[in-house]
C-alpha cells in the first residue's frame, strides 16, 4: 500500500517552494546564453527551448540518475553515482550549477531535519568522497522523508521547468501569463516524460544538445549576465 500522502506531501511541498533556500533563482539553466545564441525573444521561443531541449534532457539523463541514485543501496553507491553524473555534465558551469544547488538544498535540508543520510552525505562532500549533485541530493531527500519515486521525479520536472520560466522573465520580452502557458504545456508532456524515463537503464542514461552545450560553456566567458549559469 502507499504511503498515506499526507505523512510526506507537506515536506514535499514545503522543500520545492521558492521560498526554500537553495538558490537556484540564480541560476537559468543554460537559458540565458541559449536566449542569446539563437534570439529567443518570445513566448513561443521559450516553449520551444522548454519543449525541444529541456524535456529531453530530463527524460533521458536527469530523471533516469535520478531514479538510480533514488535506488542506490547504500552511501558508497551514491557517492559513485554522484561522481558519474558530475563526469557526464560536459560545461564547468552546469557541473558547478548542480553542485551549488545540491549543496544549499541539503544544507537547508539539515536545517529542518538533521536525519542521519544527510548528515553522512555531506560528510562525503566534506572528505571529497562526493560532489554533491542537485539530483543526488533529491534523491537522497525522497528517500530519507518517504517521498514515493514517481512524486519526487514529478517534483525534480516541476522545479526544474519552473526554474528556467522564471528565468525566462528577466531575460525575454514575456509576461507571467506567458510563463504559466509555457509550463502549463511542458507539464502536459510530464506523464510520458516520467514514464520514459522509467525505461532508462543506467548505462543508457544520458543526453547531449550540442546548441545547449555550447550555449553553456560561452556563458562562463559573457562580457555581460544575469544569471549564475
Amino acid at each position: 500500500m502507499s504511503p498515506d500522502p499526507l505523512s510526506w506531501l507537506p515536506a514535499l511541498l514545503q522543500t520545492n517552494d521558492t521560498l526554500f533556500p537553495t538558490g537556484a533563482y540564480a541560476h537559468s539553466l543554460g537559458f540565458e546564453e541559449f536566449a542569446r545564441l539563437t534570439s529567443t525573444r518570445n513566448e513561443a521561443g521559450l516553449r520551444d527551448f522548454v519543449l525541444r531541449h529541456l524535456l529531453p534532457a530530463l527524460s533521458a539523463f536527469e530523471l533516469p540518475y535520478l531514479r538510480v541514485a533514488f535506488e542506490a543501496p547504500d552511501l558508497a553507491a551514491l557517492c559513485e553515482i554522484d561522481f558519474e553524473i558530475s563526469a557526464s555534465k560536459l560545461a564547468r558551469e552546469t557541473r558547478d550549477a548542480s553542485t551549488q544547488i545540491g549543496r544549499r538544498r541539503l544544507a537547508a535540508l539539515r536545517a529542518v531535519n538533521e536525519h542521519p543520510s544527510y548528515r553522512e552525505f555531506a560528510h562525503a562532500i566534506s572528505s571529497e568522497e562526493a560532489h554533491g549533485n542537485h539530483l543526488v541530493v533529491c534523491a537522497l531527500q525522497a528517500r530519507a522523508e518517504g517521498f514515493p519515486l514517481e512524486a519526487a521525479l514529478a517534483a525534480y520536472f516541476y522545479q526544474t521547468v519552473s526554474g528556467v520560466c522564471g528565468a525566462a522573465l528577466k531575460l525575454i520580452r514575456i509576461g507571467q501569463e506567458g510563463c504559466q502557458r509555457v509550463l502549463r504545456d511542458a507539464l502536459s508532456q510530464a506523464a510520458i516524460t516520467i514514464r520514459d524515463s522509467l525505461e532508462i537503464e543506467r548505462d543508457d542514461a544520458g543526453y547531449f544538445d550540442p546548441l545547449l552545450e555550447i550555449a553553456s560553456m560561452r556563458h562562463e566567458f559573457a562580457n555581460e549576465r544575469l544569471f549564475i549559469s
